[in-house]
């Protein structure tokens, strides 16, 4: 069985004195987009009027499938989260077709990140990725590697 190795460039976000947030480029449906790699986050999410950008879908057009689980964790447990399919989903050299995720509004955490200065995420890197990538995060190289 051969795999693929793929190393992801990180950049890592100083947050005042509490740390770093690590953040990678993807690309959705060829359009790059930013995520948040989060190894607490149990699901990779996006933000639901991002991904409605990034997916070129019109408000009138925009169907989603209503999840039957509340998502928890965003500061939150009632938020009702949303079940969406993203045609090409390419992370490094990774490229995954009908992927499916979750999107949920997500305008404080982008509100926080602007109040800090940085630009906003479309997105949530979560465990479920990583876990299923076999993922290591090199903090001293600023890599995020993945298996495939």
């Amino acid at each position: 069985m051969n795999l693929n190795i793929c190393n992801i460039p990180i950049k890592m976000l100083k947050i005042e004195t509490d740390g770093f947030h690590l953040i990678i480029k993807v690309k959705v449906n060829g359009k790059s987009a930013t995520l948040l790699v989060d190894t607490g986050a149990s699901q990779t999410v996006f933000d639901i009027s991002r991904i409605k950008k990034l997916l070129k879908i019109d408000d009138e057009n925009f169907k989603l499938d209503l999840s039957p689980h509340l998502s928890t964790g965003l500061g939150t447990n009632t938020m009702e989260s949303h079940i969406v399919v993203i045609k090409k989903f390419q992370v490094g050299s990774l490229q995954l077709k009908n992927y499916n995720s979750v999107a949920l509004p997500m305008e404080y955490v982008n509100q926080s990140y602007e109040m800090l200065g940085f630009k906003g995420i479309d997105g949530v890197l979560g465990s479920d990725f990583l876990l299923k990538y076999n993922a290591i995060i090199y903090y001293k190289k600023k890599l995020l590697k993945i298996y495939y």
